[in-house]
């Protein structure tokens, strides 16, 4: 454990050869699902207060649609659907927002700055999580007080949750998807045309989106990249004129570009740009 705590090194030197934290995952996994399978069988056999029968049958028939154990069935399955959308889910989420746009943006700036690990991969992913709560900050607003209030108040479904929550989502994926892109993928589903932009189903939405994006992204990479280009240009000029084109126009371009880069307060300058492009 290199230079951790003794406690630390002790623990992990006890541990058999043989220690697998794929197997004790499984196993983990293994005793939950057996947990929830047998969860209507404990609920069975214990006494049950007067009304309690009616209420615990209506919520297996909710999860499971039957009687005679398929309620416990369903409910395992539905564990392991929900554990499967789980790890897809924050990727769909991120190619829904504003992400990214930014991310792509501030490894273009990194790149262009003749920086390779400054700032670190966790930096700029955290630069581009925290802006694009700031970006969806009016839509997760939205969404809040339209589905998710109404739905802990009882006074909607799951259906209409879902269906009233990807409304605010659909109007900012709209507003930032190009019209050919849309038209594009209309085509190749042979869908269409659209009265407007609230008809456009998000199977032909999503690719638009993140191809809108995409191409936006490289757009703003390239503006930013031009006056480190021009810097690298007139280095590289100057040291073939003084003869010495064997020292490398990279390590003397980057303490100018590094200096042109706080002289203009590029962080304020390229944060509040990537911010103001999701206002048009």
């Amino acid at each position: 454990m290199g230079n951790g705590p003794a406690l630390f090194r002790d623990a992990a030197d006890s541990r058999p050869a043989s220690f697998s934290w794929s197997k004790a995952l499984l196993i983990a996994f293994a005793f939950i699902v057996a947990v929830l399978v047998a969860m209507p069988a404990f609920a069975q056999a214990a006494p049950a207060a007067p009304g309690a029968g009616d209420a615990v049958d209506r919520a297996l028939g909710q999860l499971g649609g039957g009687q005679n154990g398929s309620g416990s069935m369903s409910l395992s399955l539905q564990v392991l659907i929900i554990m499967g959308l789980l790890s897809i889910l924050p990727g769909i989420l991120l190619m829904m927002t504003s992400f990214t746009r930014i991310i792509i943006v501030l490894s273009i700036l990194r790149q262009a700055m003749g920086l390779q690990q400054t700032p670190p991969n966790q930096v700029l992913i955290g630069l581009s999580l925290f802006l694009s709560f700031f970006v969806m900050a009016p839509v997760i607003s939205q969404i809040n007080t339209t589905a998710i209030q109404p739905y802990a108040a009882g006074q909607m479904g799951g259906t209409d949750l879902i269906k009233t929550a990807g409304a605010p989502l659909h109007a900012f994926m709209a507003k930032q998807t190009r019209v050919k892109d849309v038209t594009m993928f209309a085509e190749m589903a042979k869908s269409g045309p659209y009265a407007s932009p609230n008809d456009i189903p998000f199977s032909v939405l999503l690719p638009a989106f993140v191809t809108s994006e995409l191409k936006t992204a490289f757009q703003i990479g390239f503006l930013i990249f031009l006056p480190f280009l021009v810097i690298d240009l007139v280095v590289a000029t100057v040291l073939m004129a003084l003869g010495m084109a064997m020292l490398s126009p990279t390590i003397i371009s980057l303490p100018f570009k590094l200096l042109l880069f706080v002289l203009v307060d590029g962080w304020a300058l390229t944060m509040g740009s990537l911010a103001n492009s999701f206002a048009g």
